[in-house]
């Protein structure tokens, strides 16, 4: 979900830690990538409340979307991922943006953007959903939260904030004209946290007084979080349990400095490289490159987002569209690879067993946890089943792969027994 231009640096560095030859240690294979494709995204950075923190901790700073973000620490990009699937991570996403629809037609007003059926949402849970244009490609995916009956939270990717927000200011003016009732909030004043892994729950517990245990994967709280109020999602992009942590930005350092220590050191500051390694065994999708303006969420695989209601009343952006692959199928559909050779990467072309081309890879990479390659595209309807032998095309060759039910790595999310 979370990126907009991440894959490319993701999988450069995962080609430079998968090559058994390479004469730097992943650490310095993965800086180098990293310079290499961020070099040209200088000028006036953006900085989160935590930069200086960063770089106290060894944060290797790179530009995206605007902003001077780490793309790792002191450790390498493949121990700072399994280390979030033994342990856990904590990552500073305030980068992305989260706002707020307020009013009494703020649903009404939000469901003609997206394909979710917030209405029908519990107060303080949540979902996955697409922002659509009016030929159902994907504009960008949120999660959502409908907080109350009149205030949805939301938090929209970085590198798609400026079309995103220019896009629901644009259909909010039309709405208001109209009579309708909603106002936004940008919160620009909060900075938000990624707390991720198996000792999320059991190190956040230290900071709250309100019992984790009978908080489920997709809801929401505003809470206290040591001594601050905090909105808490149960979500993340990893796979793994865990928590997003919206706080006030005058308490965002104290906060990381209070869960790593909490964590007595097994929770690490992880960055954007093995951000997109986790997201990648999880299946998940990164805008930009898995989801774009032309690819509809019935072929990214996201039939699930689309509410019941909505399937029969359409009302969204491009429902016309989405309704008709919904009864006649996609003609590709988003799927997962495991391969041979060097990994694949994003426009790695993919043949069918006669050589034939059937797709295109969107993300690849090598695994850290599985340690073998793994990488997800699309592919013609009917040569998307688990399975299906293929070739993947790495450097003009071409190697054995297989399509692959995703996630690659079990996800963890915590749900009711």
């Amino acid at each position: 979900m979370r990126g907009g231009g991440l894959w490319q640096l993701g999988q450069s560095i995962a080609r430079q830690l998968a090559r058994p030859d390479h004469k730097k240690s992943p650490s310095a294979a993965s800086a180098a990538a990293a310079r290499r494709y961020f070099a040209s995204g200088g000028g006036d950075l953006k900085k989160t409340v935590l930069y200086d923190f960063h770089v106290e901790h060894g944060g290797k700073m790179v530009p995206f979307a605007g902003w001077s973000m780490p793309i790792q620490y002191k450790d390498s990009i493949m121990d700072s991922t399994v280390n979030c699937r033994e342990n856990g991570s904590l990552f500073d996403v305030s980068h992305m943006c989260g706002l707020s629809l307020k009013g009494k037609d703020a649903i009404a007003f939000l469901e003609k953007l997206v394909i979710a059926d917030v209405a029908s949402l519990a107060p303080g849970t949540g979902s996955l959903t697409v922002f659509t244009n009016e030929k159902g490609g994907a504009i960008d995916d949120s999660v959502i939260t409908k907080v109350t009956e009149d205030h949805i939270y939301l938090v929209v990717n970085a590198g798609c904030r400026d079309k995103d927000l220019a896009h629901i200011e644009e259909h909010m003016k039309a709405f208001k004209a109209k009579g309708g009732d909603v106002a936004w909030h940008i919160h620009d004043e909060r900075s938000l946290l990624a707390l991720q892994g198996p000792l999320a729950a059991p190190v956040l517990q230290h900071l709250t007084k309100d019992d984790l245990s009978k908080f489920y994967f997709g809801e929401f709280r505003i809470l206290e979080i040591n001594g601050a109020t905090c909105f808490l999602t149960r979500t993340g992009y990893t796979g793994e349990d865990g928590f997003e942590i919206s706080v006030p930005s005058e308490n965002a350092l104290d906060l990381a400095k209070a869960l790593l220590e909490k964590s007595e050191g097994k929770i690490r500051l992880t960055g954007l490289g093995a951000r997109d390694s986790l997201r990648l065994e999880a299946g998940l999708c990164l805008y930009g490159n898995d989801m774009e303006q032309h690819i509809t969420p019935v072929e990214a695989g996201l039939t699930w987002a689309i509410g019941k209601r909505r399937r029969a009343e359409g009302g969204f952006l491009g429902a016309e569209v989405i309704l008709k692959q919904l009864a006649d199928g996609p003609t590709i559909r988003r799927v997962g690879f495991t391969s041979s050779g060097p990994p694949p990467r994003s426009h790695s072309e993919i043949q069918d067993a006669s050589g034939a081309n059937i797709g295109e890879v969107t993300s690849g990479g090598f695994s850290p946890c599985l340690k073998k390659n793994i990488s997800m595209g699309y592919v013609k309807s009917g040569l998307h089943k688990a399975g299906t032998n293929v070739k993947l095309v790495v450097r003009g060759k071409a190697y054995d792969g297989v399509v692959t039910k995703m996630p690659f790595v079990p996800t963890k999310y915590y749900k009711p027994s």
